[in-house]
């Protein structure tokens, strides 16, 4: 099994920080994503609930489909299409919390990749590492972003 946890306190407002996290179609903004896009826009805002990106990353193509949309405290998702490995998708969750004008975001993902015959865990612990990688670079990018401009 692979679980993977994230926590970084991002000096932005949550709104912000919720709002460039649930932008799906722009994921390949950050470094560690090659490919991103909405395959399909959620019930009642594009981003929410129902909505399916698409994530292409180190090799990989994850179909994440929003299972938890409440703006601007939680994202959750499942991965429900993988490949090359299969995944089985347990949880995927973004919370955040505002502290002092500041965001703290704890990111998980639980799993494991169901290759019979094979060691599974190799795959899990190769998953876990490239994750905890990949969120951490995402949270430390949006916290580095400039702040958006005023007009």
């Amino acid at each position: 099994m692979f679980s993977i946890s994230v926590e970084r306190t991002v000096d932005k407002p949550i709104a912000e920080v919720f709002r460039i996290l649930s932008d799906h179609a722009n994921y390949s903004q950050f470094k560690a994503v090659d490919k991103s896009r909405l395959v399909k826009e959620g019930n009642d805002e594009s981003n929410g609930l129902g909505a399916v990106r698409e994530i292409q990353a180190a090799g990989a193509t994850l179909h994440e489909e929003i299972v938890a949309f409440e703006p601007p405290y939680l994202l959750g998702y499942i991965i429900t299409y993988s490949k090359p490995l299969p995944y089985k998708h347990e949880l995927g969750e973004i919370r955040l919390t505002e502290k002092a004008g500041k965001t703290h975001v704890h990111w998980r993902s639980r799993g494991h990749i169901n290759i019979p015959l094979l060691g599974n865990w190799y795959f899990d612990k190769q998953v876990e590492k490239v994750g905890q990688r990949a969120f951490g670079s995402i949270l430390k990018f949006i916290d580095n972003m400039p702040a958006p401009s005023a007009k």
